[in-house]
């Protein structure tokens, strides 16, 4: 294991693994009081020799985005998803082509979700310590805990990649997990706030149509105001004070500070911003937007089928019901008639035959 905090180091580290093609890589990041994550840590396997990176210094992070962007080198991942936000906002790159073990051992029907610790006891026989979970990787020097915890992250990392890309040749799926890995690093590349915020929100109380829209408007600005000041979303407004300003419609700004003043965090500084916002009226994109409704009962029992389809064809081909299709998004296809991006490909191949005459009684 070395230490490299400085471009020198890296470069001529990078310079000497110029011909690998397969490398394993993880990162650790801080996110507490940020909107993006800070990347503070990345390390580096090729082979057996393993480098922990100082992402922390901007000029040796920068370094690393060539080999980021290499098309023709493979980067071993574990449940990537954070880890591709945080080189994107910390290096300037999305990381491609991407093998994520996570993804591949569900594939190869290993289990759903399983975390890194979990796949190496059950892969290579090791029981690794979690003793640094939530440590902070952005203090120099690093402790000898945290460094020997950040090295066991790649440790096994290729050994594990090594028998499930067997498995998934023998079964057939390894279309399937590099599929799904692209569309996770292009939706890290992407990085646009979510269009319908609204939708990923549930309340005890259903809003009506004007409320949702208006909660819409209301998280909308929460993200841009977020994304410009880096800052977490939950600390501009959280969402219990957004559901309270978008149940109803407010006479006068007194009715929007008497609501502020119940969150004792809520941005009492923007009050004047918040009720223009919540006073103009909906414009016609607004009103096209997608709303959350209580399925009626032929609703509920299309889902259901919907569901006992999907659940069928997971247990035939040993995967988790969830990887295959969830619920959020049978709901959009029943809602719209037209198959989510995240369906599209392999899953809608699978699916679509035993989908058909449901969605065509809907």
């Amino acid at each position: 294991m070395i230490w490299l905090d400085n471009p020198s180091d890296l470069t001529r580290f990078l310079q000497t693994h110029a011909d690998a093609r397969l490398i394993g890589m993880d990162t650790e990041f801080i996110r507490e009081r940020t909107y993006y994550p800070q990347l503070a840590l990345v390390q580096i396997v090729v082979g057996e020799e393993i480098a922990l990176i100082d992402a922390g210094k901007p000029e040796v992070a920068a370094l690393l985005k060539p080999l980021l962007e290499n098309p023709d080198v493979l980067k071993i991942m574990h449940s990537c998803s954070e880890d591709l936000q945080a080189f994107k906002a910390g290096c300037g790159a999305v990381p491609t082509p991407v093998f994520d073990t996570q993804t591949a051992a569900a594939l190869c029907g290993l289990g759903a979700s399983l975390s890194y610790l979990k796949l190496v006891e059950q892969l290579c026989g090791v029981t690794l310590e979690k003793g640094e979970t939530r440590s902070d990787w952005l203090q120099r020097p690093l402790t000898e805990s945290q460094m020997h915890y950040a090295a066991d992250d790649v440790r096994y990392i290729l050994p594990m990649h090594a028998q499930l890309a067997e498995r998934l040749q023998q079964l057939q799926r390894r279309e399937w997990l590099d599929a799904d890995c692209a569309r996770a690093a292009a939706a890290a590349a992407d990085e646009q706030p979510e269009a319908n915020p609204h939708l990923s929100i549930r309340s005890n109380q259903p809003l009506d149509v004007e409320a949702q829209l208006r909660l819409r408007r209301i998280l909308q600005w929460r993200d841009a105001r977020a994304i410009e000041r880096n800052k977490p979303k939950r600390w501009i407004i959280d969402n219990d004070a957004a559901f309270a300003l978008a149940r109803s419609p407010l006479a006068c700004i007194e009715d929007l500070d008497a609501i502020l003043a119940r969150y004792p965090k809520s941005p009492k500084s923007a009050r004047q911003h918040l009720f223009a916002l919540l006073q103009k009226p909906f414009d016609d994109e607004e009103r096209r937007a997608p709303l959350a409704r209580e399925p009626d009962a032929a609703a509920k029992a299309r889902l259901k089928t919907l569901q006992q389809a999907v659940l069928a064809k997971a247990q035939e081909l040993a995967v988790p019901e969830g990887l295959l299709c969830s619920r959020k998004h049978l709901e959009y296809l029943l809602e719209t008639g037209v198959w989510p991006a995240a369906l599209q490909g392999w899953r809608e191949t699978l699916l679509a035959d035993a989908f058909k005459p449901i969605l065509a009684s809907a």
